[in-house]
């Protein structure tokens, strides 16, 4: 039985990191640190999370790793079968819609990145689209002020979802197996139940008091109207029929049949805006990855909608130049370039980034040399720069719960997929008897300019709410090539945080030579502008580092845990496949064989 996960809450729940320690104690530390080398010099004096200490996995045919460990299992079997990593990552997803419905969706949306054995890189975006009702204001009341909760418990959150249409593209374009035979598991699983481990257990437990509000969800995930058990086993027959339904007609069934009919009635009777035209006009899109290359290495990335991609390569191209192996792992000096780095590119990506379809993203601006010369020439040696004197750095623009998993296959293709509902599990309510929980997908959206999502994110009007379009999104599923080769597939779910997890698990690779599991393990950090504060999990930093930051300008904000990395690398030395489960969510599982 794996141990019980301590939190789930990534942002928000803060503890109190020690700081301080005398001059001569600080030395004393420090010195060890250098002697010890990044993984011991993040240690010294710093507590460190109850978290599992999971063992690092080797395959040489076939990996997978996702939040959950049944899904794992699933995806591993097809593996197995003779499926590619299409295959097995269109099974995964189905399967965590049952085992992790938190995050795990048929209900929301998100993306696809693809490295296939041939060469080719390729990026499928099913992010959802507003209803074509959808207006600017929507989230405002009468007075222009943004109603609390409209955007995150309501009906007017959801967006038309994405994730069966884009699961059925990637299959039927890249895929070996039919639909029946990838969805199959997750009908299993939804119609026999599993059983609940303590991961599992403590995510339901984070909504309790929604399930109780809404007969149709506490019908399923309460026992009699008590959170579920470790333990106990948890069957879910009317979302089975959903997915028979799906594997019966496919998107059919999903976008002009009954589930579509059924949202839509769910939608009207609670005051929201989806109708049957919204589904039936939904559409996925193959789109160019952002590619960048960083220390002899070539990153494959999110596009927009995605900011995931464009945040992570100017971010990387703003500190290339630095020594950050010889500084060492969240030293002063990596730490204040990294997050001065990020603050830009943040505020970048806040003021100038949406939907390619709506407005114009000016990537290539963005991630030039010329312009990562321009920002790094305002990041000053000792001092922090206050988010209030950085702007998006064009001029004006002109007019995180999720979940991510990782696959390789026997051949060498690999996919990334990171998809979402948004919050835990969306807006709490599942529409009739479908089975599944809806998204709050809306709240990525701009509600009003300068007004923080529930991310913190301070947006502007590139992002704001419109008819169709698609709101921009944290999610970063990312691989990474040496010599044309794969050398790395990874992402993570947590809203804004995202793009650090994300970039800090490569950076730990390349940077610091780390394995996959020292990456994962290693603490985290983020900046995302505004709020004006450094994201810091326990053990980031030593007392003298903190100290230090401390003397520049920096506030720390303590937060419990961040993202959940699923990442797979390809030893150089013996081209085994390396991956491990991250800690912070032990209901996972990295499998091979």
């Amino acid at each position: 039985m794996r141990k019980p996960i301590t939190t789930i809450t990534a942002l928000v729940i803060l503890l109190a990191l020690g700081v301080g320690a005398s001059a001569a104690q600080a030395r004393a530390q420090d010195s060890r640190a250098a002697q010890d080398g990044p993984l011991q010099a993040r240690v010294r004096g710093n507590p460190q999370p109850a978290w599992p200490d999971e063992p690092l996995v080797t395959a040489r045919h076939g990996m997978v790793v996702s939040a959950q460990h049944l899904a794992t299992q699933v995806g591993l079997d097809i593996l197995k079968q003779g499926g590619n990593a299409v295959d097995a990552a269109v099974a995964v997803g189905y399967a965590l819609a049952v085992v992790h419905p938190c995050c795990g969706n048929i209900g929301g949306g998100g993306f696809m990145n693809l490295h296939l054995a041939d060469g080719k890189n390729l990026f499928l975006d099913f992010r959802e689209k507003a209803p074509l009702a959808a207006t600017p204001d929507m989230m405002q009341n009468a007075a222009g002020k943004v109603v609390n909760g409209r955007s995150t418990r309501t009906y007017l959150g959801v967006g038309v979802p994405g994730t069966v249409m884009g699961f059925d593209e990637a299959l039927k374009k890249y895929g070996t197996m039919s639909l029946a035979q990838v969805v199959a598991p997750a009908i299993k699983l939804a119609r026999e139940g599993f059983v609940l481990e303590p991961g599992d257990v403590r995510i339901f437990n984070t909504s309790t008091a929604y399930f109780r509000k809404y007969p149709n969800v506490g019908a399923i995930f309460l026992d009699h109207g008590r959170p579920w058990k470790a333990g106990q086993i948890l069957r879910q027959p009317q979302l089975a029929r959903t997915l028979e339904l799906i594997e019966k007609d496919g998107t059919r069934a999903f976008y002009d049949g009954p589930i579509a009919a059924a949202v839509v009635k769910a939608s009207r009777a609670n005051h929201g805006l989806l109708t049957l035209k919204d589904f039936r006009d939904y559409t996925v899109q193959w789109q160019k990855p952002i590619e960048c290359d960083y220390r002899g290495y070539t990153i494959i990335s999110a596009p927009p909608p995605s900011s995931g991609g464009a945040t992570i390569c100017e971010t990387l191209q703003i500190i290339a130049p630095y020594p950050f192996a010889k500084w060492g792992f969240h030293s002063a000096k990596s730490t204040h370039y990294f997050v001065e780095a990020e603050r830009r590119a943040f505020a970048d990506r806040n003021t100038y980034l949406g939907d390619p379809a709506f407005v114009h993203n000016p990537i290539g601006r963005l991630l030039s040399a010329e312009h990562a010369a321009e920002l790094r020439a305002g990041i000053q040696p000792d001092r922090a720069t206050p988010s209030s004197q950085v702007k998006g750095s064009l001029g004006p623009y002109q007019a995180t719960d999720t979940t991510h998993y990782s696959v390789v296959d026997d051949k060498g293709d690999a996919v990334g997929v990171t998809y979402t509902i948004n919050s835990f599990f969306g807006i709490k309510q599942i529409a009739g008897d479908t089975g599944f929980f809806l998204n709050n997908e809306m709240d990525d959206f701009t509600s009003k300019p300068g007004v923080p999502n529930q991310f913190g994110l301070v947006q502007g009007k590139a992002n704001q709410i419109e008819p169709g379009k698609r709101p921009l999104s944290s999610m970063s599923p990312t691989i990474v090539l040496r010599d044309g080769k794969l050398a790395m597939v990874t992402g993570s779910p947590g809203g804004s945080t995202i793009i650090s997890t994300t970039m800090e698990s490569i950076i730990n690779v390349i940077e610091y030579g780390m394995n996959v599991k020292q990456a994962i393990d290693a603490p985290r950090i983020h900046m995302q502008w505004y709020p004006d504060e450094i994201f810091a999990e326990p053990g980031a930093f030593t007392p003298s580092v903190q100290s230090a930051l401390g003397t520049m300008g920096y506030k720390l904000r303590p937060v419990h845990s961040m993202g959940d990395i699923a990442a797979i690398v390809v030893d150089p030395r013996t081209g085994l496949l390396e991956s491990v489960n991250d800690p912070r969510y032990p209901a996972g599982e990295a499998a091979g064989y």
